[in-house]
């Protein structure tokens, strides 16, 4: 369990430090997956709310980021999606989509944030306000772990969808990860639009 100093502690920094009214939260989900978008989400939470099990969203429950999603939306000032789609991650590489899709999401929000704070060790280069990297943000910043599940859940659901289109492939269960069952399916199917061709398993898989 983390020290309770620990929590939020940029947060409140910025809160008391410059009096801010409105801090971001950004954080993505979708660097390891073989197939589809990398979603991130922006979020903006009031000065008070009640959500349940803020954390990284890969530590609940499917069922628990179902319902901390649903508070989030109901409760926060704002919250914005962006994305860089499998062939810009082709084209510009994961790290560089992954910090495209955060500052999209940061610029889509309704509210212009004072500052951000941001999940990992990076800050995209044309982000215009005070932000700050948080490594494991999305277990210590409460606006860090809103942003990882609105993004957990949106790609998950995207995968579900994508699923339909091609049941085959099993996304619905691995999430487009490389599990084996998704290894075997590009080996006996071939591979979609929707496959990252610069990833590894793709790229190998589809040059041999």
């Amino acid at each position: 369990m983390h020290q309770l100093a620990l929590l939020n502690k940029n947060y409140n920094f910025y809160k008391k430090q410059y009096n801010y009214n409105f801090i971001a939260g950004i954080d993505e989900v979708g660097r390891g997956p073989l197939v589809g978008a990398v979603i991130a989400a922006a979020v903006i939470l009031p000065a008070k709310y009640k959500i349940d099990y803020l954390t990284d969203s890969k530590k609940i429950t499917e069922k628990q980021r179902i319902i901390a999603y649903n508070q989030i939306k109901d409760q926060a000032v704002c919250y914005a999606l962006g994305r860089a789609e499998a062939s810009e991650i082709d084209s510009i590489n994961i790290l560089q989509a992954s910090l495209l899709a955060m500052l999209r999401a940061l610029e889509n929000l309704a509210i212009k944030a004072d500052a951000v704070l941001i999940d990992g060790n990076k800050i995209p280069k044309d982000i215009q306000i005070p932000a700050k990297a948080v490594i494991k943000g999305d277990l210590y910043e409460d606006v860090i772990s809103a942003a990882s599940i609105i993004a957990k859940v949106t790609r998950d659901r995207e995968m579900i969808k994508l699923d339909k289109s091609y049941p085959q492939y099993g996304f619905a269960q691995h999430k487009g990860y490389p599990t084996k069952q998704h290894i075997t399916a590009i080996q006996t199917y071939g591979i979609i639009s929707e496959h990252r061709k610069s990833f590894g398993p793709v790229r190998s898989l589809t040059t041999a």
